[in-house]
């Protein structure tokens, strides 16, 4: 009985490792120096997320960057089946949620690329997308509805982060405490992460992202 925990716990802790290697996966750096022998993270805000990119390499690029990212956050998640078994079950939401912080954390501190990565948005997007598919489409249509008005993707993914526990929470019911506790996590990381944004929202001097263009300071 012992021996088969033991190996249970083995199994969920080499499939949070999976999932940070996931996350680690640098498509912003890769992409710019295989293709455009650059390292994105020399330019702009030195950042290395979707919005550093399309600034830095250009529109398309940064399409793949966002779209890669998100996909290692949703597949960081889907994989659970892998390392759960009949005994271990019952912690599926737990494990769901180790995995999506690991995954987060593979892109913020990747161990591929000097720990140096992104602030995370696009990879909690596919997280969001993994465990909360209502809510995601909801902070979806807030970003974008923020982003139209303001050009601001910082201002953009704070806001619909925020709006992201209470959305979950208050209008689509979550019970589960676990997920609900996450929810709350996923908005306070934003804010951390965006914090150097924020002081310059307030200030006035944040960046505004035009899709023609290419450089600048990234809200992301």
């Amino acid at each position: 009985m012992i021996m088969t925990m033991n190996s249970d716990i083995y199994l969920l802790a080499l499939g949070v490792a999976v999932a940070y290697l996931l996350g680690s996966i640098s498509s912003s750096v890769w992409i710019g120096r295989i293709f455009y022998h650059k390292d994105v993270r020399q330019f702009g805000s030195h950042n290395a997320g979707t919005t550093n990119t399309i600034r830095t390499l250009g529109l398309a690029p940064g399409i793949v960057v966002l779209i890669i990212d998100a996909l290692k956050g949703w597949l960081a998640v889907k994989l659970d089946f892998l390392f759960l078994t009949e005994s271990t079950l019952d912690w599926k939401v737990y494990f769901d949620v180790a995995l999506a912080v690991a995954a987060v954390l593979g892109h913020v501190f990747p161990i591929y690329t000097g720990f140096k990565g992104g602030k995370g948005v696009a990879t909690l997007m596919g997280v969001v997308l993994a465990i909360y598919p209502e809510a995601f489409v909801a902070a979806v249509l807030i970003f974008a509805f923020v982003f139209l008005l303001t050009r601001y993707v910082s201002l953009s993914s704070i806001l619909a982060a925020v709006a992201f526990p209470f959305l979950e929470i208050f209008v689509f019911k979550q019970n589960e405490p676990a997920l609900r506790f996450f929810s709350i996590f996923i908005g306070l990381f934003i804010v951390i992460t965006h914090r150097k944004n924020i002081g310059r929202l307030l200030r006035g001097d944040e960046s505004k992202l035009s899709l023609s263009k290419k450089k600048g300071e990234s809200g992301r």
